[in-house]
C-alpha cells in the first residue's frame, strides 16, 4: 500500500460577503429565502444510514412570523436512541482506523461546499428559523462553520505531528487515538457555525457522535447534515436525533460507551451533565471527556481616558446585533461620570436609528428573539425595571409578540452595581449600564470581576496605556476572551480561540488545538532496538 506525509492545505478565514444593494450575493440569498420560506419541509432524524420519521412530529414557525409554518420534524423515542449507539458503535469499527487523510479530505470538501453551493442555502435558513439578519448569518452560517471546518483539519495536522524525542537505540513516537466510545454533541439555537462544529470536530479526530441540536435550530441543523452527507460522511459518524431532551441525555449519559460531551448552552443544564457522570463514574468504560461553553454575563468597562464614540459604538454592536442572544453579547457595562452624557447621546443616535423586523428586508438591524418562552422572559425584565426605583430605561423597553417575537433595543440605567440585570443572564436585547465616579475607576474593576458567576467575554476601553495594563492584570480571571477597545463579541476561529471559565465553561477553547486534543486519547509507543540481556545494571558491580 503506498504511504505518504501529507500537509493540509493552509487555512484561511473566509471572506466575508458584504451583502449590499445590488450585490450578486444579496440577490442569491433573497432568493434563497423567497423559495424556502414558502414551502414546508419534513424534517427526519439521522441514524446510521436511516431518515427517521415516526409520525411525532412539532411544527416549525420562523421566530419574526411565528404563525406560519415553513415545516415539521419528528421525534425520537426511546429505543431510537439506543438504536443510534448501536450504529455509532458499528460505525466506528472503520471511521477509527480510516486514515487521517480521508478523514480530513470529507471536512475539505464540507467546507469547500458551503463556500459555494451551500451558501446561501444554510445562510438562509439561519435567517427563516433563528431570525438573523443576513449579515449575521453570513459571519455564522457560512463563514465561521467553513473556518471551522479548514482551520479544524490543519489543527489535527499540528497535532499529529507533534511528537516526542527518540535516545540512542530507541524509537519514541505517539499515537493519537479517537475516544473508546460515542461523543455526545448538545447544541444552541444562536449559532450554526457552533450547531456543526461540535459533531464534527469530534468526528474529525476519528471518534463517532450521537448529535442532538436545540429544537429551534433543527431546520439549518438539516442542512448541515444534507451537506456532510453529500461531502461523503460515512452512515454513522454523525447521528443527529431530535426529541425529548431529557430522555435523549438520559438514555446517552447512563450509556457505558459515553467517551466525551461536547457541550454549548446553559449553565444548569451542563451542571446537570456533570452531576449525572458523576454518579455514574463506575458504569463507564472510561472516564468521559467533558467539555462545554455555558453561559455569560458580558461586560464592558470604559475608563475617562477612553473614546465615548468608540464605546457607545460597541455598546450598539456587542449589545443588540442578533438580539443580545449571543454567549459573548455585552449586557452590562461600566461608563464614568464624565464620559456618560457623550456616550448617552451616540447610543441614542444609534438606536433611533435601528430598524427592526423580518430578515427578508436586510435593512433590518433587529429581529425576533428566538421563541415565546424568551419574549416572556425578557418582557418580564423589561416590566420589572420600569417599577424599580433604582433603574430606569433610557430607551426601548417596548415589546410585541403579535407577529413575532420582537423585542426593542433595551437600555436600562442602574444606580445599584448589583441590580438584578446586571448580573443574571439574560440573552436578549436588553444591557444594563452603571454611571461611576470618575476617581473610582480601580475599585470598580472589582466589582466588574466579582459580580456574577461567568467569566466569558469582557471589553474594556481606555487611551491610558498603563490602565489597559492595570485593568487586564486585575480582570485576569474575569474573561476567557478579553477584548482592549473592541466589542466583547465577534472571535474569529484561528484569532481568537473563544472559550470562557468559571460557570461559563471549560475554557477548551472551540476552533483550536486545544479543543481538538480533548477527542484523542494518546498512546506512547516505545520501540527498543537491542533490548538488555541481563538484569544487572552497572552500579551492582
Amino acid at each position: 500500500m503506498t504511504k505518504g506525509s501529507f500537509n493540509v492545505p493552509q487555512a484561511i478565514n473566509e471572506k466575508v460577503k458584504s451583502y449590499a444593494p445590488n450585490s450578486e450575493e444579496r440577490q442569491l440569498v433573497l432568493e434563497a429565502y423567497k423559495e424556502m420560506y414558502n414551502q414546508e419541509v419534513d424534517i427526519p432524524f439521522y441514524i446510521g444510514g436511516g431518515e427517521i420519521r415516526t409520525g411525532n412530529t412539532i411544527g416549525i414557525y420562523p421566530p419574526h412570523d411565528n404563525k406560519h409554518r415553513i415545516g415539521q420534524y419528528h421525534q425520537a423515542e426511546k429505543q431510537h436512541i439506543e438504536l443510534a449507539i448501536q450504529k455509532a458503535a458499528e460505525a466506528r469499527v472503520k471511521w477509527a482506523k480510516i486514515s487521517w487523510e480521508q478523514r480530513a479530505s470529507i471536512f475539505l470538501k464540507a467546507a469547500e461546499l458551503l463556500a459555494g453551493p451551500y451558501r446561501y442555502r444554510l445562510n438562509a435558513a439561519t435567517m427563516i428559523a433563528q431570525s438573523k439578519n443576513v449579515y449575521q448569518a453570513e459571519i455564522d452560517s457560512a463563514c465561521e462553520l467553513i473556518d471551522f471546518l479548514r482551520f479544524n483539519v490543519q489543527f489535527m495536522s499540528d497535532i499529529y505531528s507533534n511528537q516526542p524525542l527518540s535516545s540512542a537505540g530507541v524509537w519514541n513516537r505517539m499515537e493519537y487515538r479517537p475516544l473508546e466510545g460515542f461523543v455526545y454533541a448538545i447544541t444552541p439555537f444562536n449559532f450554526t457555525a457552533i450547531a456543526g462544529n461540535l459533531p464534527a470536530s469530534a468526528a474529525l479526530m476519528g471518534n463517532v457522535v450521537i448529535w442532538k441540536p436545540a429544537s429551534s435550530q433543527i431546520y439549518s441543523a438539516n442542512v448541515i447534515m444534507e451537506l456532510f452527507k453529500e461531502a461523503g460522511l460515512p452512515d454513522g459518524v454523525i447521528n443527529m436525533v431530535t426529541g425529548s431532551s431529557s430522555m435523549i441525555s438520559d438514555v446517552l449519559l447512563n450509556s457505558p460507551n459515553l467517551a466525551g460531551i461536547h457541550f454549548t448552552g446553559s449553565t444548569p443544564v451542563f451542571n446537570s451533565f456533570w452531576k449525572t457522570i458523576g454518579d455514574n463514574i463506575n458504569n463507564y468504560k472510561t472516564y468521559p471527556r467533558i467539555v462545554g461553553e455555558t453561559g455569560g454575563k458580558d461586560f464592558i468597562w470604559a475608563h475617562p481616558t477612553a473614546n465615548a464614540q468608540e464605546v457607545a459604538t460597541a455598546i450598539s454592536r456587542g449589545a443588540f446585533e442578533y438580539q443580545g442572544q449571543k454567549c459573548s453579547a455585552a449586557s452590562r457595562a461600566y461608563i464614568p461620570k464624565s464620559l456618560w452624557n457623550d456616550v448617552r447621546t451616540h447610543i441614542l443616535e444609534d438606536i433611533n436609528s435601528f430598524k427592526m423586523g423580518s430578515p427578508e428586508d436586510p435593512s433590518n438591524f433587529i429581529n425576533a428573539v428566538i421563541d415565546k418562552r424568551a419574549f416572556t422572559k425578557l418582557s418580564g425584565y423589561i416590566e420589572q425595571a420600569r417599577k424599580d426605583v433604582d433603574a430606569e430605561i433610557i430607551i426601548g423597553g417596548g415589546y410585541d409578540d403579535s407577529k413575532g417575537y420582537f423585542i426593542e433595543p433595551t437600555v436600562i440605567v442602574t444606580t445599584n452595581p448589583l441590580y438584578e440585570t446586571m448580573c443574571t443572564e439574560l440573552f436578549g436585547p436588553i444591557i444594563t449600564i452603571y454611571v461611576f465616579e470618575d476617581e473610582d475607576w480601580e475599585s470598580v474593576l472589582d466589582l466588574v470581576d466579582q459580580t456574577g458567576e461567568y467569566a466569558l467575554t469582557g471589553a474594556i476601553f481606555s487611551g491610558d496605556r498603563y490602565v489597559i495594563d492595570a485593568a487586564t492584570k486585575k480582570l485576569e480571571n474575569a474573561a476567557g476572551n478579553f477584548y482592549i477597545n473592541d466589542k466583547p463579541t465577534g472571535a474569529v476561529v484561528g484569532q481568537q480561540p473563544f472559550g470562557g471559565a468559571r460557570a461559563s465553561g471549560t475554557n477548551d477553547k472551540a476552533g483550536s488545538i486545544w479543543n481538538l486534543l480533548r477527542w484523542v486519547s494518546n498512546r506512547t509507543i516505545k520501540e527498543t532496538f537491542f533490548p538488555p540481556k541481563n538484569y544487572r545494571y552497572p552500579f551492582l558491580g
